[in-house]
């Protein structure tokens, strides 16, 4: 047991069912139905492998696309291929997730077989309006169809979704409310790796915030400031924006309208108090970038910036200052890009400070979907101290948050004791 939580060590899994909930949510090219990446998929394999390897019969969980937006809200043919090529193995497809078709094939699983359901969240249940909307219990949640449909097919349930931690619904908490539950090698590994930037990181302890999951990022930015686990934190992204605003810089007509019309202006205030008490610490954009009429980048410095610009990127001052900063760290934690990183025109922070994080002797955790693919497309990703698979979760995890996840995990560990030592 680590952390609460039973692992993976203390189940004899050989001819039991085990349904494991995985997080393989990636981008999808919408023309050709194919994953833009695999590194989720990629992550979740050593789990999925192991189980498979002491015989167990594994049945695959996993949601696609964000239900909210309907982005990449789609099938997990796709990701059945991959994991078979990257398994070495077949694994099933289904499209199905609780019905009579999906029940039969969990039925008829033999010894280290691997079945991948279809998107769960193609189940009501499982989306997240339905999870804002009525904010059930786990103990609610237990009683949902994909729950009582599938936990009486089931010995054993494993969690290995901690990108999906943050999330309150029932594939992800329900299960550990009538199963026995462990976490995966992948919850495993990430749990530890984060709690120890929280706990006991190697100092000075460089904290990179930007993009734009702004309410997850002040609330992380106050709880590694209060508690003393960041020395510095280095902003861009809306984030920069906002606590630009926030100390009554001018950042443009046009950046300010992107903050009103996604409903952010509050952090605008909100953040006041925050630059107040850690100001010292708070390291704001110098300069940033905007395109002129003619779609040509510009540069301008902070409080000189065009009254009708909106902010795309840091500038080169800035892009130098946080090289050196983290040139200087011997810790570097990173959720976020500099700004709109996809373009050319407006790339350059994210790709100076991706460099400087790959050319750096700190050890490096990186989370958060625009930053890995920032990675990938810089080609860093061996030159890493550590990836996280989550964004929203690992943001949540370090605000000090239990994690629904984590509480559901912990509750079954109460709940369904083992009987082989606890390592």
């Amino acid at each position: 047991m680590r952390f609460g939580i039973h692992t993976l060590d203390e189940y004899d899994v050989g001819g039991k069912t085990v349904l494991c909930r995985v997080d393989i949510n990636q981008p999808v090219d919408p023309a050709t139905g194919t994953l833009k990446s695999i590194n989720r998929i990629q992550a979740c394999v050593p789990t999925v492998r192991e189980l498979s390897q002491r015989g167990a019969k594994v049945v695959l969980l996993a949601h696609q696309g964000s239900d909210i937006e309907y982005k990449n809200f789609y099938t997990t043919f796709p990701h059945a291929k991959v994991l078979s090529e990257l398994l070495g193995r077949e694994v099933r497809f289904l499209d199905d997730v609780t019905g009579p078709a999906a029940r039969e094939a969990i039925r008829s699983l033999k010894d280290g077989e691997i079945l991948l359901l279809d998107n769960v969240r193609f189940c009501s249940e499982e989306q997240t309006l339905f999870e804002m909307k009525l904010k059930l219990s786990h103990e609610q949640q237990a009683k949902t169809q994909v729950v009582q449909k599938l936990a009486p097919l089931a010995d054993l349930y494993v969690c290995d979704a901690f990108a999906a931690a943050h999330r309150d619904q029932p594939s992800l908490c329900g299960f550990e409310q009538v199963l026995p539950s462990a976490m995966g090698r992948l919850f495993e590994q990430e749990f530890c790796v984060v709690s120890g930037v929280m706990e006991s990181p190697e100092r000075p302890c460089v904290f990179v915030l930007g993009g734009a999951k702004v309410s997850d990022a002040f609330l992380m930015m106050e709880t590694v400031l209060s508690g003393g686990a960041a020395d510095q934190v280095l902003t861009g992204g809306l984030v920069g924006n906002i606590l630009l605003a926030a100390k009554g810089e001018q950042i443009g007509g046009a950046s300010l309208d992107f903050i009103q019309k996604s409903n952010y202006g509050e952090f605008i205030e909100s953040s006041k108090p925050l630059l107040a008490r850690f100001g010292g610490k708070i390291v704001l954009p110098t300069d940033a970038a905007y395109l002129d009429a003619d779609g040509k980048r510009r540069e301008a410095k902070i409080g000189a910036v065009p009254a009708d610009a909106g902010l795309l990127d840091i500038g080169h001052e800035t892009a130098k200052l946080y090289t050196e900063a983290i040139l200087s760290a011997k810790t570097v934690f990173v959720n976020g890009p500099m700004g709109v990183f996809e373009k050319p025109e407006t790339e350059y922070g994210t790709k100076a400070v991706w460099q400087a994080l790959g050319e750096t002797k700190a050890y490096t955790v990186l989370g958060g979907g625009d930053s890995i693919t920032a990675t990938e497309q810089y080609g860093l990703v061996s030159k890493m101290g550590y990836i996280c698979t989550g964004g929203g979760a690992l943001i949540r995890f370090l605000t000090g948050e239990e994690l629904p996840v984590v509480r559901a995990l912990r509750h079954a560990a109460k709940t369904f004791p083992t009987d082989k030592p606890k390592g």
